[in-house]
């Protein structure tokens, strides 16, 4: 019984990592979606009763690094308490994915 022990947790370290990091848009629907829309625009309930900002406004996009998203999503908001941090939810790669997926975000056209 020794020997199959020492075989499997040979075989558990040097099996490659596995990533945590899953579909960005999955992450996206599970975590954030609900305040802040399908498509980062904020156009839910909670985003106009909390003035969410549009995400796929493009001096939104200019005037966010990706740094200041990240810690947001991280950390939360210092304007908006009802902001979660997520550091202990997500891991490192998934808080980058999502900041990769919220770049994304364009703005819709207007109907003419």
């Amino acid at each position: 019984m020794t020997t199959r022990w020492c075989l499997l947790s040979t075989l558990l370290l040097c099996a490659p990592a596995v990533s945590h990091a899953e579909d960005p848009a999955a992450l996206w629907d599970k975590s954030c979606k609900n305040c802040h829309g399908p498509d980062g625009r904020a156009q839910t309930r909670m985003g106009q009763k909390e003035s969410i900002p549009d995400m796929s406004r493009a001096a939104w996009q200019k005037a966010e690094s990706d740094a200041d998203i990240r810690a947001v999503i991280a950390n939360g908001s210092s304007h908006n308490p009802k902001m979660k941090a997520y550091k202990d939810r997500l891991t490192p790669e998934q808080l980058d994915a999502l900041v990769r997926y919220i770049r994304t975000f364009k703005p819709q056209e207007k109907a003419p």
